[in-house]
């Protein structure tokens, strides 16, 4: 009898969140061939809001935690995916891309000169490539993340920091 009321409770608490986890790469992040300055075309058509660029490192345990337990939420990634259009950079890569301005860079090259020091690091651009904010290191929890989607679509960023808008989401 234990183990049949333990299965259920299983099944009603625990396999609701495993059916909302998506594949990251498929489901948040869109692909691209390394043009920023297009990319922004393709933002103004598709009427979003702007680019969120995630820079990661292959070895980061924070990349690995976000991707495996926030990242990979249905609803985050529906919401992110509505408003933003996403791109991963490997703030250690050699790949060549164009930055928004239509400069040739390698992707470790960006992230220096986007002061990319550690990952995880988001940071969000408008559609004419201007940056609006970032956020460096690991989201607690999916409510943070999506709570950071809110404050840029909001536009909340222009009138204060991140953590007063997390406190006054929270009252």
């Amino acid at each position: 009898m234990k183990k049949v009321l333990l299965g259920l409770i299983f099944c009603l608490f625990v396999a609701p969140a495993w059916a909302e986890s998506r594949d990251v790469q498929q489901h948040f992040f869109n692909q691209h061939l390394g043009d920023f300055k297009a990319e922004l075309d393709v933002a103004k058509a598709e009427g979003k809001q702007g680019i969120l660029l995630m820079f990661e490192m292959e070895d980061c345990p924070f990349c690995h935690r976000m991707k495996q337990s926030i990242l990979n939420q249905s609803e985050v990634q529906d919401y992110y995916r509505q408003h933003f259009l996403i791109f991963s950079v490997d703030s250690e890569g050699a790949n060549a891309l164009v930055d928004f301005s239509g400069k040739a860079a390698t992707e470790k090259q960006f992230a220096l000169d986007h002061r990319v020091r550690a990952t995880p690091v988001f940071l969000f651009f408008d559609l004419s490539g201007k940056m609006l904010t970032r956020f460096t290191g690991a989201a607690k929890d999916s409510k943070e993340f999506m709570a950071l989607g809110r404050y840029v679509v909001d536009g909340a960023y222009k009138t204060m920091p991140f953590a007063r808008y997390k406190q006054q989401a929270a009252k």
